[in-house]
C-alpha cells in the first residue's frame, strides 16, 4: 500500500445468480474508483445491481469476475479470513439491516467493533456515539431503537474505528430531514480527515453533497 493508493477500486466486476436454469447479472463490467477524502454516491432503480456492489466492494460477497483494491491491496479472491482482517482494519459498513448485535446494548456493539479493530480508545465510545447524536440511547438494546436511531446506532460502529473508507447503503432511509442534516456532518467531517465514502441513496440531499454520482441500471454504469 502506498500513501496515493486509491482508497477503494473495483475493476470489471461481474457478479451471476443462477435459479434453476434462470441467470440473474447483477453486475456486468462494473468498475469505479473512490478516492481518500472524497464522496460518490451511487443512484439506480430497484434490482440494479447497488446492493450486490456493496456486498462485493465490502468483501462480504465474491464477484465471479473482477477484483476489488482496498488501498492498493487486492481483498476479492482471497479467504475469508482474509477478507475480514481487512474489512475489520480498512472498511466501516452500514448496511439497511444487520447492523447491531441483538444481544449487546449500543455501547457495547461500539466497543466490540473497536476491539475488532484492534483500538484501544475507551473515549472514542463516548465520542462517536455523541457524533451521530444518539448518546441518550447507549445503553439500549437494538430491539428498543425506532429505525432511525438504529441507523445512527450502526454509523457509530462502522465509524468507531476511523476507518479510511466507509461504504454506506441507503444512510438516511428512515430519519427524518433534521437527522439527514446531522448524519451529512458526520459524512462531511469524516471526509475532511481524509476518509473516503462510498454510499448507495434515493436522497437528493445525500447525493448532493457527493463529489460525483454513478448511476447503475441493469447492472451497469450508465453515467460516473
Amino acid at each position: 500500500m502506498t500513501a496515493s493508493a486509491t482508497a477503494i477500486e473495483a475493476r470489471e466486476l461481474y457478479r451471476f445468480y443462477h435459479i434453476g436454469d434462470d441467470e440473474t447479472q447483477a453486475l456486468r463490467g462494473v468498475s469505479l474508483a473512490v478516492q481518500p477524502g472524497e464522496i460518490v454516491a451511487v443512484v439506480g432503480p430497484s434490482g440494479s445491481g447497488k446492493s450486490t456492489l456493496i456486498a462485493c466492494l465490502a468483501g462480504l460477497d465474491e464477484p465471479d469476475g473482477g477484483f476489488v483494491y482496498v488501498n492498493g491491496d487486492r481483498l476479492s479472491r482471497r479467504d475469508e479470513k482474509a477478507r475480514t482482517s481487512m474489512r475489520a482494519q480498512q472498511i466501516g459498513i452500514l448496511l439497511q439491516s444487520g447492523n447491531l448485535f441483538d444481544h449487546l446494548t449500543v455501547d457495547q456493539n461500539v466497543r466490540l467493533k473497536l476491539r475488532l479493530a484492534g483500538k484501544r480508545e475507551p473515549s472514542r465510545v463516548g465520542e462517536v456515539l455523541e457524533m451521530v447524536g444518539i448518546s441518550k440511547r447507549r445503553h439500549a438494546y437494538p430491539t428498543q431503537l425506532s429505525g432511525g436511531e438504529a441507523s445512527r446506532a450502526g454509523l457509530a460502529v462502522a465509524l468507531a474505528p476511523r476507518p479510511p473508507i466507509l461504504i454506506a447503503d441507503e444512510p438516511t432511509g428512515e430519519v427524518d430531514s433534521e437527522t439527514e442534516q446531522r448524519i451529512l456532518s458526520v459524512f462531511e467531517a469524516h471526509r475532511k480527515s481524509g476518509g473516503a465514502i462510498l454510499l448507495v441513496t434515493h436522497s437528493e440531499a445525500i447525493a448532493g453533497k457527493a463529489d460525483r454520482i454513478i448511476r447503475l441500471e441493469d447492472g451497469k454504469i450508465v453515467n460516473a
